[in-house]
C-alpha cells in the first residue's frame, strides 16, 4: 500500500517540478514538460503491458481521470504541510488530515483499479501497475542523476521547521 502512495506522490511531485534550464541543449537540460512526461509514461506503459491500440484507447482516458483526482488530493495534502503548525493541537489536526488524504488516495486508486479491470483483464492491469511503478522509479532516479551530472549540488534535505531552499 505504501509503495503505491509513494509512487503516486512521486508522480505528483514530478509533474509539479521543472528542471532549471540554462542552455536548453538536448542532454536533458530542457525544462520539464508535463505533456512529454505523460507521453513517455503512456508509451512505456503501452509497451511494458503489451497493450493493443484498442486497449490503450479504452484505458488511458480513465487513467488520466484517476490522475486528475489524485492531483487534487495531492494539492490539498501539500497545502497541509507547507508550514508547521504552531501548537500541539494544530499539529495533531494536520497529521489527522494528512492521514485522511492518504486514505482518500487509496480509495481513489481502489475505485479506479476496479474500473480498469472492467475494461481490461486483471493480468493486463497488473502489468500496467508494475510498469507505472517502474517508470516513476526510473524517472526519479534519472532526475537525480541529471542534476548531479550537470555539476549542480543535489537539493539539501528538508529539515522539520525550516522551509526547503529553492
Amino acid at each position: 500500500m505504501k509503495k503505491h502512495v509513494l509512487v503516486a506522490m512521486a508522480l505528483a511531485m514530478t509533474l509539479g517540478m521543472s528542471a532549471q534550464n540554462k542552455n536548453g541543449d538536448q542532454q536533458g537540460n530542457e525544462k520539464f514538460s508535463p505533456e512529454k512526461f505523460d507521453a513517455a509514461l503512456q508509451a512505456f506503459i503501452t509497451s511494458e503491458a503489451h497493450l493493443s491500440a484498442q486497449e490503450a484507447a479504452k484505458f488511458f482516458p480513465v487513467y488520466k481521470e484517476m490522475q486528475q483526482k489524485q492531483r487534487a488530493v495531492f494539492d490539498r495534502q501539500r497545502r497541509l504541510v507547507k508550514q508547521k503548525p504552531d501548537d500541539e493541537e494544530s499539529c495533531k489536526k494536520a497529521i489527522t488530515e494528512h492521514d485522511e488524504k492518504d486514505i482518500e488516495l487509496k480509495r481513489i486508486q481502489q475505485c479506479y483499479h476496479k474500473r480498469f479491470m472492467e475494461l481490461l483483464p486483471a493480468s493486463k492491469v497488473y502489468d500496467i501497475l508494475k510498469a507505472e511503478e517502474c517508470f516513476h522509479r526510473r524517472a526519479m532516479r534519472n532526475w537525480g542523476r541529471r542534476d548531479n551530472h550537470e555539476g549542480q549540488k543535489p537539493p539539501r534535505p528538508y529539515s522539520p521547521g525550516k522551509r526547503p531552499q529553492k
